[in-house]
């Protein structure tokens, strides 16, 4: 693979392109959303810098309160690091997690000026659905974890005590389900989701 092939940012794709998916919006929601889903197979392909840099600049961009921007990304993507990452995710998903050649631990800031800030949790969800969705677009696939040992990161990492640990975000190209563990070939489907009038309350819960 050339130097230019491993640096390039890609040229952004539509999620799903072959079609693979079924998945059918009710209200016209641009196809990015609606084909976005988290494999959990990866390919043995690594991510060039430049692309990954590229998605966590979508997520810099996210909304936030008051501009605080509360997100921060513990990036794992050589070996040492990775071997790290593997070593606080529990067992059933480092079957298939050990196979992504870029982990994220979404971290976000409980405080900001020495006060608490009560919108860190939800700004920094923001920032992973920018990562999910920017990676969709260059035909990356993501899938967060959220069953690792939480004590066991804080210490290796050396995290901070003003820092709530999220999610671990697996990152790749997409891989083969053939490739997983047999338990894990008939679950890595898309998921479907509720019609969206079970999600709406008009006015309140009053009627």
């Amino acid at each position: 693979m050339s130097q230019s092939e491993l640096t390039a940012v890609p040229t952004p794709a539509k999620a799903a392109a072959e079609g693979a998916l079924s998945r059918k919006a009710e209200h016209g929601a641009d196809p990015l959303f609606v084909n976005r889903w988290s494999s959990r197979a990866f390919a043995d392909r690594p991510v060039a810098e430049e692309t990954l840099l590229a998605i966590l600049e979508a997520a810099r961009w996210a909304p936030s309160s008051n501009n605080f921007q509360p997100w921060r990304f513990v990036v794992a993507r050589d070996a040492e690091q990775l071997e790290r990452f593997h070593s606080f995710i529990v067992p059933g998903n480092l079957e298939w997690a050990a196979q992504a050649p870029v982990l994220i631990l979404l971290l976000s800031s409980v405080e900001e000026d020495g006060k608490p800030n009560g919108a860190h949790a939800f700004d920094t969800g923001a920032a992973w659905a920018a990562i999910a969705l920017q990676a969709s677009l260059f035909g990356l696939n993501t899938r967060a974890i959220g069953g690792y040992d939480r004590v066991k990161a804080r210490e290796l990492l050396s995290i901070p005590a003003n820092f709530e640990l999220h999610a671990v975000i697996a990152l790749g190209y997409p891989g083969s389900t053939e490739l997983l563990p047999d338990k894990f070939k008939d679950r890595n489907v898309p998921s479907g989701r509720r019609p969206l009038d079970e999600s709406i309350i008009w006015g309140g819960f009053s009627g």
